[in-house]
């Protein structure tokens, strides 16, 4: 019997936080109302031409900028301790900059927060979630250097204008996924198509630009409000195919340190990337004849800049890949190519919606140990977590349920046996919503929205059900198989 499932180890430590996360575009709809200003995604969803399911929008969405009050209803009846939730850059600042403020934004939030603190919810507050006012993309986007600056003026102006009641702010949500995706392979907004150099440019800008959103807060800021801020990474775990394989084992270290280790290692630890992913790029960008290497490089001045700029470790974590060793030198330069690996989906992991998401619940365990063992056993929040179902979903939802007890029980694993020092869990996410290319077509809600009726209903899954009673007595008790 694992020491995890004797009584005592069923619970979560004092003071555990509990949440739900969600992010602007993908439930608030209102996309042009009261003066909000055009975000990437608008722009590239109102292109259609097939490139999100049924070219459908996050136009209306779940509605939440004029149904607060409902969601408010999902997350009281939960019991959550604390709800993340992302601000519309281009709702708050319609062209990007502070040039035009538009109130009715600030008006929006402000409630949102007030309503929350006053039924006793900590906000943690994203302040971009994939959503660029598409003004600053015309201008560059990620890919500039003057974002870094138009950023750091933005978190300074969330900073200013609710710092004083949110506490807990994430600068930017997946940067990863957001430079591979949006600046790499182009399918996500904005669309961009540069597989050799975008993926990385567009990462180095969004460390710096992250770094210097943590300085204004720590500069301007952390005497009087006294909060913290941090980012929030995403990474599966890389587990070696050939545990005995020393090339496997290469390589899934290469694979932790291209996904996570490129933005937690300059943050955390050095302010620069890991030595693997530098040599790797350098050598790789030399047999391609490239002049330099395709990964940037950080001045000193930015290094110490960028360096220990996090005042907490947010870990958004969905699935697991065993990792080979492959000989990529043939391809074309691309993020996808550059690492030199294979990821392998099992075929024996349960996939309950989307393709890519297999559910290895043993595999957020290993990724919280690595992330205590690597960068300083950090205060760890889980802000990202939740398995999708395919449309139409089923309300009774005991499988999925059981899928987040299975990873819940993992995490117990993780505090208790590798005293990771984990504080925080938030399901992906308190609705369904717009699931970026996948549209309205998986679900990843605690409830779920009726996409066709124009009042958006909110109805709980069995799992939301499931989540109250875990939050309300912090921590597992006997599942039925137990109990039997």
């Amino acid at each position: 019997m694992d020491s995890c499932s004797k009584h005592h180890n069923s619970s979560f430590p004092v003071g555990f936080a509990w949440g739900a996360s969600t992010a602007a575009y993908q439930i608030e709809g209102g996309w042009n109302a009261d003066g909000k200003g055009p975000s990437v995604w608008d722009t590239f969803t109102h292109q259609g031409g097939g490139r999100v399911y049924k070219d459908q929008t996050g136009d209306v969405a779940c509605g939440s900028y004029t149904l607060w009050e409902e969601d408010l209803k999902c997350i009281k009846q939960l019991g959550l301790t604390h709800y993340r939730f992302s601000l519309s850059w281009s709702r708050l600042l319609p062209d990007g900059t502070t040039g035009f403020i538009n109130q009715k934004g600030i008006a929006y939030y402000d409630k949102v927060i007030d309503d929350l603190l006053a039924n006793g919810i900590t906000p943690l507050v994203t302040l971009y979630h994939f959503d660029m006012p598409q003004g600053i993309e015309d201008q560059g986007g990620w890919k500039a250097e003057k974002t870094v600056d138009l950023f750091s003026e933005y978190a300074h102006f969330c900073f200013n204008t609710f710092g004083s009641k949110v506490k807990w702010w994430i600068t930017i949500n997946e940067p990863h996924i957001l430079a591979r995706y949006g600046y790499g392979e182009g399918c996500v907004a904005p669309g961009i198509r540069d597989p050799g150099t975008g993926a990385y440019q567009a990462a180095h800008n969004m460390i710096k630009a992250h770094a210097k959103a943590w300085h204004v807060y720590h500069l301007l800021f952390k005497e009087t409000q006294h909060g913290r801020v941090s980012i929030a990474l995403d990474s599966d775990w890389a587990e070696p195919f050939d545990p005995t394989s020393v090339e496997d084992q290469e390589a899934a270290k290469r694979y932790l340190a291209f996904n996570l280790g490129r933005f937690a290692q300059p943050i955390f630890i050095s302010g620069d990337y890991p030595e693997v992913l530098k040599s790797h790029m350098s050598a790789k960008s030399k047999k391609q004849g490239f002049p330099t290497s395709r990964l940037p490089e950080f001045t000193e001045e930015e290094k110490k800049m960028v360096q220990g700029t996090a005042d907490f470790f947010c870990l958004n974590y969905y699935t697991t890949r065993k990792i080979k060793h492959q000989d990529n030198s043939q391809g074309e330069p691309g993020f996808e190519t550059d690492q030199d690996v294979e990821a392998i989906q099992e075929p024996s992991w349960p996939v309950p919606g989307i393709e890519w998401l297999a559910v290895v619940p043993w595999g957020l365990r290993k990724l919280l140990k690595f992330v205590k063992d690597t960068f300083n056993d950090p205060e760890i929040y889980i802000t990202e977590n939740g398995f999708a179902q395919s449309d139409p979903a089923q309300l009774d939802d005991s499988q999925r349920w059981e899928y987040f007890r299975q990873t819940l029980l993992e995490v117990l694993k993780g505090i208790h046996v590798d005293e990771a020092n984990v504080k925080g869990y938030f399901v992906w996410s308190l609705l369904d919503n717009f699931e970026w290319i996948y549209g309205y077509s998986q679900r990843f809600g605690l409830y779920h929205v009726d996409f066709e009726s124009p009042e958006l209903p909110r109805t709980p899954y069995k799992s939301a059900l499931e989540y109250k009673k875990v939050v309300s007595q912090n921590g597992l008790g006997e599942s039925d198989d137990e109990k039997k």
